[in-house]
């Protein structure tokens, strides 16, 4: 665990491919899907962060703090990331979305090392990058503030600009699998043999 590092979970979006539902919300096997995360992301930080645009005083009866985006549109991930930068006491924040119940226990630890000297990190399998799992410096805040105030919207085009270390996870495909839609629940539960309630 690193106790300069503020984990925070994104759980702000529409989810327009759950029918609208609160995608951090939805059951898996009885339990909120963004609660699986956080089990996996708890041990691994100092402190856990909620970002949520709806719901809540659902959110809340984790006992975690909660934040919303601090711009009113549902402006992405990246809104969620500057809330959850200001929200943060340390000067590290490991952000994760709340749609990846198997994302890598060694995630913030292999950020942490792969940044290097840089003042951001994000995943890769080796194909893909999943640049909502990353590791942010709090001193980006104001950048960040700049670039959405701008209107800009998208994430790598931002961690490019930082000069964000892409990290790669080899062989760990499986763990940055994002569930999206009901389908994706479902092969999830039959996967771990998990009855959904």
């Amino acid at each position: 665990m690193h106790t300069d590092i503020t984990g925070v979970i994104l759980a702000g979006g529409r989810a327009t491919r759950m029918g609208g539902e609160d995608k951090g919300l939805i059951s898996l096997g009885g339990i909120p899907l963004y609660r699986h995360v956080l089990e996996r992301l708890m041990p691994q930080v100092n402190a856990v962060i909620i970002s949520a645009n709806r719901n809540q005083a659902v959110y809340q009866q984790s006992g975690l703090p909660v934040v919303g985006d601090l711009t009113a549109d549902f402006a992405g991930p990246l809104a969620g990331m500057l809330a959850g930068l200001r929200a943060a006491h340390g000067d590290w924040v490991a952000f994760v979305p709340c749609d990846v119940p198997d994302l890598p226990l060694t995630l913030v630890e292999m950020l942490w090392q792969g940044k290097q000297q840089a003042l951001a990190a994000y995943a890769s399998d080796g194909e893909r990058a999943h640049p909502t799992l990353a590791l942010l410096h709090k001193s980006l805040a104001p950048q960040l503030a700049e670039y959405l105030a701008r209107g800009e919207r998208k994430l790598m085009l931002f961690l490019k600009q930082v000069a964000a270390r892409q990290v790669v996870f080899n062989g760990q495909a499986h763990a940055f699998l994002n569930l999206n839609t009901p389908d994706d629940c479902r092969h999830w539960l039959q996967e771990k043999g998990i009855a959904n309630d």
